[in-house]
């Protein structure tokens, strides 16, 4: 059993909620390998991913009395870093749905995902080199992708904290929507996706991620929907005026 986690599996996706009461949900050692564990069996079987944190927030940041006895061998071992690039690189979409503070490695977290939505009291920010540290399990890259050189490092170097409505101009979050209507607008947009052929999603994905881009990456994967019985079912179904 979890102890940091709360998992619910469905058919076709896995619902995280980060869980450590009277912590903020900061993630600590515990919540790495049960995140672990979820990504295990997300590559095994995989299925939308939708993450969220428990009791009005995301998560604010890492576990700082584990972060303070943590030293140069630690910091290489990439503990964060590593399970964020794993979600990052899970087969099919992620949904961060985002309450109140995500900071810290909880804002990484949330970058890591493909998507984020957030209710009003959300807020993110990297307020790492006041503690004497750096952002270093993914903010100094993905946030400056997802937001623009000069906003990320007005994040990372002058500790600027990004509100709701500052993250949905920006493109942070695709949208805002009140705090008791989250995850049912998280759903809703899972289900949107999950109406696509998974493969196509698959490979989607990996193409959007791939680095620098090539025409021949496109046509390989487009190559390999073609050939698919997902691709004639739903053409044909298209054909035949009907709606998925």
């Amino acid at each position: 059993m979890a102890e940091t986690l709360q998992v619910e599996e469905l058919d076709d996706r896995v619902v995280v909620t980060l869980r450590r009461p009277g912590s903020r949900n900061a993630i600590n050692a515990a919540m790495v390998r049960e995140l672990h564990d979820v990504c295990g069996m997300l590559e095994d079987r995989p299925r939308l991913l939708l993450l969220t944190g428990d009791d009005g927030t995301f998560a604010a940041g890492a576990d700082i009395a584990e972060l303070r006895e943590r030293g140069r061998e630690q910091a290489l071992q990439g503990i964060n870093s590593r399970l964020f690039d794993r979600i990052a690189r899970l087969p099919l979409p992620t949904l961060a749905a985002v309450d109140g503070y995500a900071l810290g490695g909880g804002a990484e977290l949330a970058y890591a995902c493909d998507l984020r939505i957030a209710s009003p009291t959300a807020v993110f920010g990297n307020p790492e080199p006041g503690l004497g540290i750096l952002a270093a399990a993914g903010a100094c890259w993905r946030l400056r992708d997802l937001v623009g050189a000069s906003v990320a490092k007005q994040v990372l170097l002058a500790g600027r904290r990004l509100d709701a409505d500052d993250a949905c101009r920006l493109g942070l979050v695709a949208e805002v929507v009140p705090a008791g209507e989250l995850l049912k607008r998280a759903h809703a947009l899972l289900d949107r996706m999950a109406r696509s052929g998974p493969l196509a999603l698959r490979l989607t994905k990996l193409v959007a991620d791939a680095p620098g881009g090539h025409p021949v990456t496109d046509d390989l994967a487009q190559a390999i929907l073609f050939e698919s019985d997902d691709k004639r079912s739903r053409m044909d179904a298209f054909l035949a005026g009907e709606r998925r």
